[in-house]
């Protein structure tokens, strides 16, 4: 991703080198991805038809939570901005009018989509939300995370592998040199500055800029300028995880255009729909499960069709590095940080660590107020997102063993410990959401307050003084306007095949 970015910004001002071993795989499951991914493709000046197919790509409309309240529950956190009436978010409303107890079905059209398993084009190409038809006229220009002024509706689900092979060859046929080899070992100058990196085979490989996507092992920024690591161990409660690729047919099982996330004992279960397989894995505590029972409860909870797979166990290392830009080296990905995948944010925070160092690359000069610059940026995005994530353990409703009783106990932000007491008096708004970039918008924080069942909440009110008619009329169009949406899109397969 950061090789085939660089030179899509840079073009032949700025020569790009990959060096990557055999016998270092990726680790290959963080295949689902926020919506703001659309403008690492655009920027590369890609189109649907170009990579989805090659890459097994599915659309994701939401994320579809599975017994967080309790068990047999579950409600949608969907790519869809909240509707206002009267200046009250709708939302706001249904705590005081709503008929139903499904706050995302009666406020949002997604979830109807979801469980339809339908897809959010027409065969025609046409986005089910007319506001972002493409303009064929338009002149194609291209777009960072900052144009994101509006929720787009879906981000996509793809085999990351796969991802790589593309993006390898993107990169390749555009000027970048790839090496493949190993690392055996990363030479300082004087200063503490990274001089060299010696491999294996080609010798010695020099560089201004060094960018460390090693992953958990984070070989440059990590081990040899000993970065300090800041781990989030003591708020999040998760540390491993194990995965499995299971084939399906989906044109008989069609597509929910969502990720699952199914809570368990001791964490959680993803499910991830690609076109031609299921990716799934036990995200889980080391502290409350073992290796072997995690494995045996994901193939339970597979079935059958897990027979004879073989599973991936996954130490992660959750928190961030001190700096994710240290003299000459920028941490990338994993070697920089990760929180849990329970909202897709791990590529995320890639493609946000990119698009900032475009913004902030470094001249001759090594101006260091850009580097610390960028350095703010990446600490703050994943420490919002870690916050989101907090709220998910905080706000569930389950406490039926030791693992979920614990994990509302661990450790909250000063801040953010504010903000949970302000929403029980309002749900989350502009002026009590985390302040600071990190992707997530006020109505996420609202879904989650909302679905998890786990907080004392009420309606604001000054809705006892205000006429309600108009938000009782909106309710009801918003269930109107999803059933004709179910009844006119094609299935999400359907969609595919013909996109294929």
């Amino acid at each position: 991703m950061t090789a085939s970015y660089l030179r899509a910004a840079f073009a032949d001002s700025v020569d790009v080198t990959v060096v990557e071993s055999r016998r270092i795989g990726t680790i290959g499951v963080g295949e689902a991805t926020f919506s703001t991914v659309r403008h690492f493709f655009d920027y590369l000046g890609l189109s649907e038809a170009d990579w989805m197919p090659e890459c097994n790509a599915t659309y994701k409309l939401a994320v579809r939570l599975e017994n967080w309240r309790a068990p047999g529950t579950y409600f949608y956190h969907p790519f869809e901005r909240m509707r206002v009436v009267d200046g009250v978010p709708l939302t706001d409303w249904w705590q005081k009018v709503g008929e139903t107890d499904r706050f995302d079905q009666d406020c949002f059209l997604i979830p109807w989509l979801c469980d339809a398993k339908a897809s959010p084009r027409y065969l025609d190409h046409r986005l089910f939300e007319q506001d972002f038809d493409e303009d064929p006229g338009r002149p194609l220009y291209r777009t960072t995370l900052a144009e994101q002024n509006t929720q787009f509706p879906y981000a996509y689900h793809f085999d990351a592998s796969l991802l790589a092979d593309f993006l390898c060859r993107y990169a390749v046929e555009r000027g970048v040199r790839r090496v493949v080899d190993d690392v055996v070992d990363v030479r300082l100058d004087e200063r503490g500055w990274i001089d060299r990196l010696v491999t294996r085979e080609h010798g010695d490989l020099t560089g201004d800029l060094y960018v460390d996507c090693s992953g958990f092992r984070s070989r440059l920024l990590g081990e040899a300028l000993e970065e300090p690591f800041v781990s989030f161990q003591d708020a999040l409660p998760n540390d491993r995880a194990v995965a499995l690729r299971v084939p399906v047919d989906t044109a008989v099982t069609g597509i929910r255009p969502c990720t699952t996330a199914t809570a368990q004992d001791a964490g959680w279960i993803w499910t991830i729909p690609l076109y031609d397989r299921i990716g799934t894995g036990y995200v889980y505590s080391g502290e409350y499960c073992e290796p072997e029972e995690a494995e045996r409860t994901l193939r339970d909870f597979v079935g059958p069709a897990a027979a004879d797979l073989e599973a991936n166990h996954i130490r992660m290392r959750i928190g961030r590095s001190e700096r994710a830009w240290v003299n000459n080296c920028v941490g990338i990905g994993l070697s920089a940080g990760f929180v849990e995948p329970l909202q897709s944010t791990g590529i995320f925070l890639i493609q946000h660590a990119i698009e900032q160092l475009v913004r902030y690359f470094p001249g001759t000069d090594r101006d260091p107020v850009l580097r610390g610059t960028y350095n703010v940026s990446v600490a703050r995005a994943i420490e919002g997102v870690r916050e989101f994530l907090i709220l998910h353990y905080r706000g569930a409703a389950r406490a039926d063993n030791d693992y979920w009783r614990d994990a509302k106990k661990r450790k909250v932000p000063d801040d953010m410990a504010m903000r949970l007491e302000q929403w029980q008096s309002k749900l989350p708004d502009n002026d009590t959401t985390y302040p600071y970039y990190h992707a997530f918008e006020p109505y996420s924080y609202v879904c989650m307050a909302l679905g998890l069942g786990g907080l004392p909440l009420r309606h604001p009110p000054a809705l006892d003084l205000v006429d309600s008619r108009a938000a009782r009329a909106e309710l009801a169009r918003v269930r109107a306007q999803a059933r004709k949406l179910v009844d006119t899109l094609p299935g999400q397969a359907e969609y595919l095949a013909e996109l294929r």
